[in-house]
């Protein structure tokens, strides 16, 4: 496969939203005393990079994290007989946060669009599936299309968040990159085929094959303090589908929806939805790797870097 889109050229992101908001000054200056003190020796370095790890993942998940949280606490606590539905109220919640986050220059306004259009995309093919049966609403609403209510778009746009975060936060580098108009064909052929297969026309083994083709060669370099680490891209794709799935689980626990067969008692959904999950997460990359031209990692040493963008210090 081609592996012709990567750029070496240099990249001036914009400025850090960290370094610019106020309230996450002093985070930064005590968190760079922070790795000045475990810096002093390899035992405190380790360590030390390994929390950092876990808080930069934290706030990559920062969108689908609130969204997860609002779950259950509107499951456990929502008032059944409220004016506003369920519903309702989540998708009112997840659109003032979204809008919170690009007032506060968490998010930037082209990052935004590219998880407007998977919002767009999940939704268009969560009126197909509740229409053939696939899974359900339970709950009544009045901000909906068909039997879809549009919060449920937000959690294809925790997807899209998550990947534009985690991408900027680790400042992401890569070898063997698959051309992005092979993902771009792939991506469509991945949609098309969540519509065929209720029609008997299901190829999801030859997509499986061609993701691990396209992304079999490919490693991310990714920084998580001072150096850049690896790992392959694929790995690092089907760990996400992962965390999707048991995000999925709680969705369904929580009854946001339901599988036909958890209408009579939650069960955890199956785990061959997994595979839907990593086609699904395909497409999402594509869209993000649209704006985020995927950079190469330079051969032969790993990255290093004196002076970093603040908010990639600050997580």
């Amino acid at each position: 496969m081609q592996h012709d889109e990567v750029s070496s050229s240099a990249f001036h992101a914009p400025a850090s939203s960290a370094a610019i908001w106020a309230p996450l000054r002093p985070f930064i200056a005590a968190e760079a005393r922070l790795a000045a003190r475990a810096a002093a020796t390899p035992w405190t370095g380790g360590p030390y990079e390994f929390l950092r790890f876990g808080v930069k993942q934290a706030y990559a998940c920062l969108f689908g994290g609130i969204a997860v949280a609002l779950m259950l606490l509107t499951w456990r606590f929502y008032p059944a007989n409220a004016p506003l539905a369920r519903y309702d109220f989540l998708f009112l919640c997840m659109l003032a946060v979204q809008a919170a986050l690009l007032a506060a220059r968490l998010e930037t306004a082209e990052e935004a669009k590219i998880i407007l259009i998977y919002h767009l995309v999940g939704t268009a093919m969560e009126l197909f599936k509740t229409a053939t049966g696939s899974w359900i609403y339970p709950e009544p609403s009045l901000i909906r299309l068909g039997g879809v209510p549009l919060f449920s778009g937000f959690m294809y746009s925790c997807i899209g968040s998550y990947l534009c975060r985690v991408w900027r936060l680790f400042d992401f580098r890569f070898t063997g990159h698959p051309s992005r108009r092979w993902l771009i064909g792939l991506s469509a052929a991945i949609y098309l085929n969540f519509f065929t297969d209720h029609y008997g026309i299901d190829l999801r083994l030859v997509l499986f094959g061609c993701a691990a083709l396209l992304f079999a060669p490919a490693t991310v370099h990714f920084k998580v303090w001072r150096v850049h680490r690896s790992m392959p891209l694929l790995l690092g794709l089907v760990l996400v589908s992962l965390f999707i799935w048991l995000s999925e689980n709680v969705g369904t626990f929580t009854r946001i929806w339901l599988y036909p067969q958890q209408a009579h008692g939650w069960t955890m959904v199956s785990p061959a939805k997994l595979g839907s999950w990593f086609l699904l997460l395909i497409i999402s990359y594509t869209l993000v790797s649209l704006i985020n031209r995927p950079r190469a990692m330079e051969q032969g040493r790993a990255v290093r870097s004196a002076a970093v963008e603040p908010e990639r210090e600050a997580a």
